[in-house]
Order: structure tokens, then C-alpha cells, then sequence
């Protein structure tokens, strides 16, 4: 038959008479069960409930149609608190595979919970983290850093809710900078589901730094909500990094496994968003005062090196005038030992006349003439006697 699975194409007998052993078969047959089927829940009644000396438990699961062989090892079921008697109506979560030993299917399982309302409450959750689990939504590395110093805080919650309140009061007192949008929804209820996945696709079409989505305490019918798997497929798609901040300390909702950070409280979400602006301005001041102090050293260590770079200039310029006033003391005695000056210091005149020209020889000087006889100490006037020129 073409549709057909053959369980035993991929391998051969080993037997000299070309069939399969039972133990290749058993082995074979756990194989294909434990790659073919995942982890999964069941519900059914409990029958023939056992427990050994090692501490493992071994029952059967039925319903009205079939029966199945369960193991619990001990390992897991030493958190349950009482032992489930015969006739328990009981959700189990566990891997099919097969007993080799026995050639028989169970189930090997590994949480057990009755199928009273907060039994099928948590079946429910498991069956919707596992659905993110497997599509990555859980994977730490998504998580992005909160912004340092936010502008602007969005904030999705009931806005009659104590955790509102709460909220505000914390921003304001420690960051009043940052302004506070509001995106009112229900947080319980049967509303709740479809109001908080729109308030949450909202914050995609504003502009914000970061966002909160949260309420305060309360029972596990009132948190459902934020444990809907709709509800944290939407706090994942956030485009700003955000904080859930569900119920009490104790409390952890599939929107605190998807979100960037989870916070116990709405308080500590507030606390965890923006900074304290009393230890910001103590930084700063510190800062400032670093600052001035660094500021102030390299202002000493400028002055003291142009203190040093004038005392340099000083003496450079009093040895380059010393150089100049010597080389111009020798130029001046130069100039004076060539001066006509010292000629007339020895005795000599020099005749001009009245326009300042020298008369240098006897035709020069005409009868009557007035001129001026230039001595060493300064000039005396004279006059050409009429017939001795």
C-alpha cells in the first residue's frame, strides 16, 4: 500500500534467519513513539494506583473508552503533597514512549493535578506557555534594556484600580519629568482578554519610551487574564521595551515571562522605569564637583606652564636686546670715529652759506658776503669784508 508506514525500512534483521529479535522490535517501537509524539496533557480517571519502595509511583489513566500504563518517578512526584487514590479524576502532563522490557506503552509523567477548577485553570496555562515556549517568545535574549532617563511612560491598566495609583504616585515622587499616558482597560472579566490586547496593539501607534501593563493582587480567576496566551502575544509584539507587573510577589503570569522585565509590583514596576531623581542630582552634583576640581587642576597646571613659558619669553627677549645693543654700540663708535663732528672737535670749521651749501674754496666767498662758520660748539656768524673775498 502506498500510504502505508513501514516502522522497519530503515534498518534490517540481525538474526541469521532474516527476522527482527523482540528486543529490536521494543526498541524500535520507543524510538518511533518518543520522535513521533511530544509532551502532552491527558485527562482521565486514576486505577491501580501503586507505590514502590524506590518512591516511584505507577498507575493506569482511564476513561469509559481506553486505558493507558503511567510511571511517575519520584524525582517528580515527591512536590504533590497527597497521593492521588483509585477513581481520581486527574490532568497529567507527560512523554508517550514504550516500556521495552514489557514491549508496553505508557505514559511517563511528569505533573499530576486534579480536574477540579484550579486543576483545569493550570492545565491551561502550561498548554499556552508551552505554545510560546515553542515559538521563542520566552527566550531571554528577546529582552531589551529599559531606556535611562524615559520621557514619556505608557501605562495599561484599569483606570479605577489601586494599582494606578499606586503607579503615579511613584513616578511622580521620584521622576516627575516624564509625562504619563494612560491606556485605560479592563483587568478582569470577560472583557478583559479583548481590551488589553487592544490597549497593547495601541502602544504601537504612539510614540512612548517604555511601557508598563500590570494591576494589583488578587485570585486566579481575577490574574487569568494576563495568563491568556492571546494577551502575551501581544505584550510580546511591543515595539518599546516594557514591564508587566502582575499581582503580588508570589504571583507570575505568562505577561511576566514575555516581557522585557518582570516586576512583583506595580510600586516596583514604577521603581524600575525611571530614575530617582533625588540620586540623579546627587550624581550630578558629584560630577560637577569632579568636574570643577579637574577643571581647576588643569587651570593650576596652565597657569604655572605659561608662568614658566613667560619667564622663557622674558630672558629670550632681554639676551636678544643685549645681542642688538651691543651690535648698535658698535655701529654707534663706527659712526662717530666717522662724523665730521670730531674733525671740527680738533680745531677744524666748515664756512656755509646763508642756503646751508659748504663753501669749500676762496671763490666761494664773495665781497659782502654773510655765512655761517660751523665750530665745534655750534656756529658763528660772518661776513666777507668788502675787498678781501
Amino acid at each position: 500500500m502506498g500510504g502505508d508506514l513501514d516502522f522497519f525500512l530503515p534498518s534490517e534483521p540481525s538474526s541469521s534467519e532474516g527476522a527482527w529479535t523482540v528486543a529490536q522490535v521494543t526498541s524500535r517501537a520507543r524510538q518511533l513513539v518518543e520522535s513521533g509524539m511530544r509532551p502532552l496533557w491527558i485527562k482521565g480517571e486514576v486505577s491501580g494506583f501503586k507505590t514502590y519502595r524506590s518512591g516511584h509511583w505507577y498507575f493506569s489513566l482511564r476513561d469509559s473508552q481506553a486505558q493507558v500504563r503511567c510511571v511517575m518517578w519520584r524525582t517528580d512526584n515527591q512536590r504533590i503533597a497527597v497521593k492521588p487514590e483509585d477513581g481520581l479524576q486527574v490532568f497529567v502532563e507527560g512523554r508517550p514512549t514504550v516500556w521495552e522490557e514489557r514491549g508496553e506503552f505508557r505514559i511517563t509523567v511528569k505533573r499530576l493535578i486534579t480536574t477540579d477548577a484550579d486543576g483545569q485553570w493550570e492545565v491551561r496555562l502550561q498548554e499556552a506557555k508551552a505554545a510560546l515556549q515553542r515559538d521563542g517568545l520566552l527566550d531571554p535574549a528577546r529582552r531589551r534594556p529599559l531606556p535611562a532617563y524615559p520621557s514619556r511612560v505608557a501605562i495599561v491598566t484599569s483606570p479605577d484600580g489601586a494599582a494606578l495609583h499606586d503607579l503615579c504616585t511613584v513616578l511622580e515622587r521620584r521622576w516627575p519629568a516624564a509625562e504619563v499616558l494612560l491606556l485605560p482597560t479592563r483587568v478582569q472579566g470577560d472583557l478583559a482578554e479583548r481590551e488589553l490586547c487592544r490597549a497593547l496593539e495601541l502602544l504601537n501607534r504612539i510614540t512612548v519610551d517604555v511601557a508598563i501593563v500590570g494591576r494589583g493582587g488578587g485570585s486566579r480567576e481575577d490574574l487569568w487574564a494576563f495568563n491568556s496566551e492571546r494577551v502575551a502575544r501581544a505584550v510580546a509584539a511591543v515595539q518599546v521595551p516594557i514591564i508587566s507587573a502582575v499581582g503580588h510577589e508570589e504571583d507570575v503570569a505568562l505577561t511576566d515571562l514575555v516581557a522585557d522585565v518582570r516586576a512583583p509590583t506595580p510600586s516596583a514596576a514604577a521603581e524600575a522605569v525611571v530614575p530617582d531623581r533625588l540620586e540623579v542630582s546627587r550624581r550630578v552634583e558629584a560630577l560637577a564637583g569632579r568636574l570643577a576640581q579637574s577643571l581647576g587642576n588643569r587651570t593650576r597646571l596652565g597657569r604655572e606652564r605659561l608662568e614658566r613659558t613667560g619667564d622663557r619669553l622674558h630672558a629670550g627677549m632681554a639676551a636678544q636686546l643685549d645681542r642688538r645693543s651691543s651690535r648698535l654700540a658698535t655701529l654707534a663708535g663706527k659712526l662717530e670715529a666717522l662724523s665730521p663732528l670730531r674733525v671740527l672737535q680738533r680745531g677744524y670749521a666748515v664756512a656755509r652759506d646763508e642756503a646751508g651749501n659748504v663753501l669749500g674754496s676762496r671763490e666761494s666767498f664773495k665781497p659782502n658776503m654773510d655765512f655761517r662758520v660751523t665750530v665745534a660748539d655750534g656756529e658763528v656768524k660772518a661776513r666777507v669784508r668788502g675787498g678781501d673775498a
